[in-house]
């Protein structure tokens, strides 16, 4: 079956505005029925998270303050991919910086795309499993409480609400099939 009666095709492409990581574009598109429309979106690296699963079956967890929603949020260690950095890199890299846990066992979980209205980030999904502490490295302004909690406690906030973050969310529910595909 053909998808050509759902495709855009881009005419022009103009990025309108260059950030510390972030572009955005603003590019006019035919419509499938030949009309003509704009679409204003970001560009963004894509990034990693983390689902860290110690001995004791606690998942790692993150409390900081989040700015654009101006609420301290919950939420899986992540971090967006540097320039020529592979996926398992960048999961590495993250967990050591932010939670100052080490993994040596990293199991890839899948990936999903957040904002696809407005964004064409990628995040990927590791589970880490075999920790061991460390010490974390943060990023310089970078302000995180590192929360280890039972992770059946994880996922009754999720599905009650109190876990908001999407990509945590999204990271839960991979873990959750995971978890059950191979229990």
């Amino acid at each position: 079956m053909s998808d050509q009666h759902l495709i855009e095709q881009q005419l022009t492409s103009e990025q309108i505005f260059q950030g510390l990581f972030l572009k955005i574009y603003h590019d006019t598109v035919e419509l499938p029925n030949g009309k003509i429309a704009q679409r204003e979106y970001i560009k963004h690296s894509g990034a990693v998270a983390i689902l860290a699963i110690d001995n004791e079956n606690n998942i790692i967890m993150e409390r900081q303050y989040r700015h654009p929603v101006g609420k301290i949020m919950y939420e899986l260690p992540a971090g967006k991919i540097d320039p020529n950095e592979d996926d398992l890199t960048c999961g590495r890299r993250e967990l050591v910086e932010e939670t100052g846990y080490v993994a040596s066992e990293w199991t890839l979980l899948g990936e999903c795309l957040p904002c696809i209205g407005y964004s064409n980030e990628r995040i990927v999904y590791f589970l880490a499993q075999d920790l061991s502490f460390t010490a974390s490295n943060l990023d310089e302004g970078e302000f995180v409480e590192v929360v280890k909690q039972p992770l059946d406690e994880v996922f009754k906030l999720a599905f009650g609400g109190k876990i908001q973050d999407s990509k945590t969310l999204s990271g839960l529910m991979l873990l959750y099939g995971y978890l059950n595909k191979t229990s």
